[in-house]
């Protein structure tokens, strides 16, 4: 096992390695922005090093700044958290050629699966069922484009080959409209994310966002945890996630389980990733895989006892999976609430001083955050400030202790979400379970403020 660790990443999940770090007798090292100097894992730290200003391209994203802050802390390993660097292939090569281990896949792996045409060709070539669309990237030629779309049939979506997060992709319904939403979709491609290639798929109408949690050793070990249904969507950035998924066959979660283990297996991959799906009429179609830890995965760590992040960093030290497949059982049911630092209908960021803060409590209830009261919410970072995860022997008894957990919060000063989280868990549809990735929209459209 490392002797030190330094967590290259901000706020909830900066303090949850922290957490995971201080569980295994692991030193951990903070890094943090001037915008982050109070931040509470920065007080709690052993070791702290400010690598910047605020803005992330000179702080969170600055590749030599967190590499001499490990240099001179004499860590042995990077944590990279979720976002910023996390998924960046070149800062995973940096960090191994510097000596350092990179707490997550190869360089390799995230390469392959960054790029949304290699990963779904790698997914078809290990068996995973994948939405249907162009063989690859969309070549230049308009007749060709046509034909493809053609074949698919409409609606199609173009998509970035590197996008993510919700952005670079475009709906297309009509031939007339094609041509001009690939050349736009290029150009937004190239200027976010460096590389203008796009390719295009099937636009499923009413489709569920399932996704697999998975894990793996250097020792080709791997398992799945599960699913999660993170429907519950604005902009395709996600709000609240549930496990398991409502009203889905176990059968059928067992199959996709297993093909997303032997895909894993196929491709080398080590540590936490997540296999994302669109599902509908029965049908689980790939997206795209994450190869980091997710935002929602205290939800499976609810119903399966796992805990993934620590898991992540013994599978980093070079460790066995300490369970096989037999040992995974997936327990009663949790949700997760993200609380965003915005306004809950209209999402205008919501940053400044915390005046009062008080977290729920209560059996089967988690809180995942780094605020506190007269905390100052930085303007230069996302607006999630913390999560509250419940856990219960039903979804129904989630859903309720759910309800409670958000009553008993108190976030004064700033404008929070939690008044939008308290209105869908009293909303007869989600009740149900089973809602589609429009359905937030369509909610909010009706409930205009």
């Amino acid at each position: 096992m490392f002797k030190k660790i330094l967590v290259a990443n901000r706020g909830e999940i900066a303090l949850r390695i922290q957490r995971a770090c201080r569980e295994l007798g692991v030193k951990a090292v903070m890094v943090y922005s001037e915008a982050d100097r109070d931040a509470k894992y920065v007080r709690l730290a052993e070791e702290a090093v400010c690598i910047g200003p605020a803005p992330s391209n000179l702080s969170y994203l600055n590749m030599p700044a967190i590499i001499s802050a490990a240099e001179v802390t004499d860590a042995e390993a990077i944590h990279p958290g979720y976002g910023f660097l996390s998924e960046n292939a070149d800062f995973a090569e940096r960090v191994e050629k510097s000596g350092f281990q990179f707490i997550g896949p190869t360089p390799e792996s995230i390469r392959i699966m960054g790029d949304k045409v290699s990963a779904k060709q790698a997914m078809i070539k290990a068996g995973v069922p994948c939405v249907p669309g162009s063989e690859g990237e969309l070549p230049d030629d308009p007749v060709q484009i046509r034909r493809t779309a053609k074949a698919v049939g409409y609606p199609v979506i173009i998509k970035a080959a590197g996008g993510g997060g919700g952005r670079g992709m475009r709906v297309v319904h009509t031939e007339a409209a094609l041509i001009n939403a690939v050349a736009m979709t290029k150009a937004e491609a190239g200027a976010a994310f460096g590389n203008p290639a796009v390719y295009m798929e099937k636009f499923l109408q009413n489709p569920r966002h399932i996704e697999i949690q998975i894990l793996a050793d250097k020792h080709k070990n791997a398992v799945y945890l599960g699913e999660r249904d993170c429907s519950m969507q604005r902009r395709h950035q996600k709000i609240l996630e549930e496990a398991p998924a409502p009203g889905i066959n176990r059968k059928l979660i067992e199959r996709i389980g297993e093909r997303c283990v032997a895909a894993c297996k196929k491709i080398g991959y080590r540590g936490a990733g997540t296999f994302e799906f669109l599902y509908e009429d029965g049908e689980f179609y790939f997206i795209e895989m994450n190869t980091r830890v997710q935002v929602e995965h205290p939800v499976t760590e609810m119903v399966t006892g796992v805990d993934i992040v620590k898991t992540q960093i013994m599978v980093a030290a070079g460790e066995k999976l300490p369970f096989t497949q037999r040992d995974i059982v997936m327990r009663g049911h949790a949700i997760e609430c993200r609380v965003n630092a915005e306004d809950p209908y209209k999402f205008v960021p919501s940053p400044g001083r915390i005046t009062m803060w008080h977290a729920p409590g209560g059996p089967g209830v988690r809180v995942d955050s780094h605020i506190y009261t007269n905390y100052f919410v930085p303007p230069n970072y996302d607006s999630m400030v913390g999560k509250i995860i419940v856990h219960g022997d039903t979804r129904e008894q989630a859903m309720a202790r759910m309800r409670t957990a958000l009553a008993e919060t108190v976030v004064e000063g700033i404008n929070t979400n939690i008044p939008l989280h308290r209105e869908l868990m009293v909303d007869a549809k989600f009740m149900d379970g089973g809602t589609n990735i429009h359905y937030l929209e369509h909610w909010l459209e009706q409930h205009k403020r």
